[in-house]
């Protein structure tokens, strides 16, 4: 039996949507609802698959499309591209996973010299004949012949000055023989008069764009695989352009920027298809609907409502009025702003139609780190240069640049940009990814800019009107003749539609400020800054609730730890002693490590005791009855010695004037003997304990000391004390001996428990051993995954990342997200091992890696009792950490 390719909607619903795509899966699904959808069938991924697989559709996938486009011909009554009284169809793309703008839409196809003639009769409009003539023509030489957007739309704006909607008959006529000519001019052949080759043209094209460049940079940025393929909608025309009784449109069942419910979305009158998310035109909001066509509009918000239902999720809509009749054309769950995204979720368990557990699955922590980043202070009075819709909220400051090449090389170079389009398009994704925010003069909330930047978190304003920009000239012309010319600064805020010269101060956002305060928004508030604030509390709460995985952070000073505790931390998982040594401190350590005699070394130990004391004192009340792991020193030697080259240069300018610097000459003999060619692999960590009497002990006697004090005044303090960058287990027992003995001197009753940070490959290969010695694990992934790749990070990631994130060879920066498969190993045996020794052993994870959203999933199916990260990062992590209970 052959293999199916095709499939009718009537056949499919939305579980296929592997096969059949989103978009096809979800027409079936609302064929199955009964909805009023245009008639059509699906070619399915598969088809896609072997396409891109061998060069060619698969041999029998033509004869299906026929049998099926017959069907679809004795549905309509009409004959693909029939002279008389022709059935036209489109062409969509459609992967598993939304794309906006990666794929664009064929309309019309099969209208032809011979068929025009039969549309203008069948709608008694010619104009309605020729301006779809000429939309096929623009679409099919960019989409499927694969032209260049410019030479249409300077066409149109020329042949079209005041707009399209004001072009005759002959107008519209001369100006598709113009793009007729302008596909000869750029592709030797002429335009396709057979409707079959259209639409076998069409299917090749959208099996082609799957691997375009601007599908691939997609498909990266939201980590979609690249062996899934697109399925191809073909579907039966519907014309919105049929006169002022007529349009299409794009409605939300709620707000995709705030969440709020209500009918949210844009109309265009006697507009066809893709028109409102192209942008080409601005739209009307879409209440103006229920004025100009009360019936459809009811008719609409039915739809709406049963999808949103049948969903249980806020729904986009594509829909289409031809002469009074409402098509719906698609819906899919709509993308949404990290704000919507709370919002809706919170709003739908308390409405009965999700429960908490799939609420807290439909947000993330990526999405509210987006929600901790500042805004625009409300109070600024900077000049507005205009106002726009709102369209994906935010604040986004940079130096305006006008195409998606600039925007890409000025952010290459560290430069923050805002991109300025009349509109944009499927080219300008480099620069919509680049871009700090983007401004458009055309264009509302359903358009390309603002679906794209929406799903990237960025801020974008969209039809702004007011402003002028000139793409060729490089600057953009505002109200009262005010010239902005790229490269100068300008503000965008998303959230208000507001556009402002020059860089306005911001303020932190109303989740920021919920954290650090701790309080919920006073009852009654309705403001969207509070209902915000309740859903972020609400689903953060339920994931305190369920998820198994500790939250500590990294904190090395009182401040840190009071910011820390706020924002919910269970403890600190890592406090860096060596950050207590920098600025006035350093010249003791200095001191410390060159000492000749073992009395210089004391009186150098005795000025530090008290220091470190004071250090752990605040840190252990601030963090009172949690835990706090104090990791011994552990940096490279030579940043508490004085730099070589600078030193060698003083001694030889005094020798050169036959001066005499006796301590310089004595400091440079010691910093020679201890100069080392890779400090990062040198005396650090452990080593320096070992090597360096009494280093160690001073330090475990300052926190020991500060337990003593803080519990005399009525604290419960909870030290763990680390020894940082072991390899051997024997490392871990002489340096626990020496802690344990300093412990039992100072106070024989305080019990805090000795661990190690594994950051050493072969500390996580003999762990069992290690764990002989240790009472706790703290995995060090930063150092580890150094190690293991044998990078350097201060040196690689601005050397040669970029290409090698380009060429595939990483997934992403594995010091930003966890390498499961190499360092992951290494975290894995870690546990397995120092548990298989130790049962009770503790294991968490103090790397940066600790408020990575993907890897916080990692950690808990490890194992891992708990992550530590920046304290910033902590509301994060405890949002992924109740999601990844849920996924086990």
């Amino acid at each position: 039996m052959s293999a199916r390719y095709v499939y009718d909607f009537a056949e499919g619903n939305r579980d296929l949507a592997d096969l059949l795509g989103g978009k096809g899966a979800n027409l079936a699904e609302m064929t199955r609802l009964g909805l009023p959808v245009p008639p059509g069938f699906v070619i399915t991924t598969e088809a896609c698959r072997r396409h891109l697989r061998t060069g060619a559709p698969p041999e029998e996938l033509w004869p299906q499309v026929r049998a099926h486009l017959a069907e679809l011909e004795r549905r309509a009554g009409r004959r693909l591209g029939d002279p008389e009284d022709p059935l036209l169809v489109s062409v969509r793309s459609g992967a598993r996973f939304s794309m906006p703008g990666m794929m664009e839409t064929v309309l019309n196809v099969g209208l032809t010299d011979a068929s025009v003639a039969g549309l203008a009769q069948r709608f008694a409009d010619e104009r309605l004949a020729w301006d779809s003539y000429r939309r096929l023509v623009h679409m099919f030489g960019t989409t499927v012949l694969g032209m260049r957007d410019e030479p249409f739309v300077d066409a149109l704006h020329r042949a079209a000055p005041g707009g399209e909607l004001r072009m005759g008959v002959t107008d519209l006529r001369s100006l598709v023989g113009v793009y007729r000519d302008l596909v000869v001019s750029h592709t030797g052949r002429e335009f396709p008069q057979d409707p079959w080759e259209q639409l076998e043209l069409a299917v090749r094209a959208v099996f082609a764009s799957w691997n375009t460049p601007r599908a691939v940079l997609y498909r990266q940025r939201e980590r979609i695989p690249d062996d899934l393929g697109t399925a191809v909608s073909v579907v039966a025309m519907v014309f919105g352009n049929a006169g002022p009784d007529s349009g299409t449109g794009v409605a939300f069942t709620r707000d995709p920027a705030t969440g709020r419910q209500g009918a949210y979305g844009d109309y265009l009158p006697n507009a066809q298809g893709e028109d409102v998310v192209a942008g080409v035109r601005t739209p009307v909001p879409l209440r103006e609907l229920e004025r100009l066509d009360p019936l459809s509009h009811q008719r609409l918000l039915d739809v709406m409502s049963t999808l949103e239902r049948h969903y249980r999720d806020l729904c986009d809509i594509e829909f289409t009025i031809e002469r009074g009749k409402l098509w719906i054309l698609q819906t899919r769950v709509g993308k949404r702003t990290a704000a919507a995204a709370f919002v809706v979720a919170a709003r739908l368990a308390e409405e009965g139609l999700i429960d908490a557990d799939e609420a807290l699955r439909r947000v993330s922590g990526a999405r509210l780190a987006q929600l901790l980043f500042p805004r625009f202070d409300p109070g600024t009075d900077r000049p507005r240069l205009a106002t726009g819709v709102n369209a994906s909220p935010g604040a986004a400051v940079g130096e305006v640049v006008f195409d998606s090449a600039t925007a890409a090389a000025w952010a290459a170079r560290g430069r923050r940009v805002v991109l300025v389009r009349r509109e944009t398009n499927p080219d300008d994704l480099p620069g919509l990814v680049a871009a700090q925010g983007v401004l458009t003069s055309r264009g509302g909330k359903t358009s390309h800019a603002a679906v794209v930047a929406r799903g990237m978190g960025k801020p974008c304003v969209c039809g702004a009107d007011e402003l002028e920009v000139d793409v060729a000239g490089r600057r953009l012309v505002g109200p009262g003749e005010v010239v902005v010319e790229e490269g100068a600064v300008v503000s965008v805020d998303g959230t208000t539609g507001a556009v402002y010269l020059g860089e306005v101060p911001v303020v932190p956002s109303a989740v920021a400020e919920y954290f650090e305060r701790g309080a919920l928004p006073a009852p009654g508030t309705e403001d969207g800054g509070a209902e915000l604030v309740r859903a972020v509390d609400t689903l953060v709460r339920h994931a305190d609730a369920v998820r198994r995985l500790g939250v500590r952070a990294n904190a090395d000073t009182p401040e840190d730890a009071e910011r820390a505790r706020r924002m919910g931390a269970g403890g600190i998982g890592l406090c860096r002693t060596e950050h207590m040594f920098l600025g006035e401190r350093r010249k003791h350590v200095e001191r410390l490590v060159l000492a000749d005699t073992d009395a210089e070394r004391e009186r150098a130990l005795a000025e530090l005791l008290p220091l470190q004391r004071g250090d752990f004192v605040g840190i252990l009340r601030a963090m009172d009855g949690l835990p706090v792991t104090i990791r011994l020193l552990d940096p490279p030697l030579h940043e508490f010695l004085p730099d070589l080259a600078d030193l060698t240069a003083r001694v030889a300018v005094a020798r050169a004037l036959a001066e005499e610097r006796p301590e310089d000459e004595r400091l440079l003999r010691a910093v020679r003997r201890l100069h080392e060619h890779n400090p990062m692999l040198g005396l650090r960590g452990v080593r320096l304990g070992l090597v360096l009497p009494g280093l160690y002990a001073m330090q475990v006697r300052a926190i020991a000391e500060a337990a003593v004090e803080c519990a005399e005044t009525g604290g419960n303090p909870r030290p763990q004390i680390m020894v940082p960058l072991v390899a051997d287990a024997t490392e871990v027992a002489l340096a626990r001996a020496e802690v344990r003995s300093v412990l039992a001197e100072v106070a024989a009753g305080l019990d805090v428990p000795v661990g190690t940070m594994i950051e050493v490959p072969r500390a996580a290969l003999t762990a069992d051993r290690v764990a002989e010695h240790a009472d706790f694990f703290s995995l060090g992934t930063n150092d580890l995954t150094q190690m293991v790749w044998g990078f350097s990070r201060d040196d690689v990631e601005s050397a040669f990342f970029p290409r090698y994130l380009e060429l595939g060879v990483l997934p992403d920066s594995p010091f930003e997200t966890l390498d499961v498969v190499g360092v992951g190993e290494l975290v894995r045996q870690a546990v397995r091992r120092g548990r298989a020794a130790r049962p009770d052993l503790e294991v968490g994870v103090c790397g940066e890696h600790g408020g990575d959203p993907a890897s916080v999933h990692f950690f808990a199916e490890a194992g891992l009792d708990y992550v530590s990260c920046s304290p910033f990062r902590v509301p994060v992590a405890r949002l992924e950490a109740g999601r990844a209970a849920l996924a086990r």
